[in-house]
């Protein structure tokens, strides 16, 4: 797969994401694909328990992509979901065999006060 290939691929995913389109969401990801929650020490295996486990919450959420890099078998999405109005930024990192998604794993952080010792060098984002 080429890298533009797999840049449309994921931009795609993540379209479809934010849509609540779960069949395509997931059409990205290999039939044994493992995703992980490292903070939550959580592991998922298998396209069809990543889908499940991503239709059962009964929040709107919402996914916003800041950028996507990577190239080969290696890409990382940055992201802003939002569940309920409430922003959470994301690192999805993906690994690829051919056209798929074999491993994800995706970190979270929320969002927090600027450090009033910083303020005269910071300008503050969107």
């Amino acid at each position: 797969m080429h890298d533009d290939d797999s840049r449309i691929a994921l931009r795609r995913h993540w379209a479809a994401s934010d849509a609540n389109d779960f069949t395509t969401e997931h059409e990205i990801y290999r039939a044994d694909a493992v995703l992980e929650y490292p903070q939550s020490g959580e592991r998922i295996r298998g396209r069809h328990n990543i889908q499940a486990s991503r239709e059962a919450p009964p929040s709107a959420k919402r996914f916003t992509v800041r950028r996507i890099l990577g190239g080969g078998d290696l890409w990382i999405s940055e992201l802003v979901l939002t569940y309920d109005g409430e922003p959470s930024h994301v690192v999805s990192i993906m690994e690829f065999e051919g056209a798929e998604v074999v491993r994800e794993t995706q970190y979270f952080g929320d969002s927090f006060a600027p450090g009033p010792s910083r303020t005269q060098w910071v300008e503050l984002m969107d």
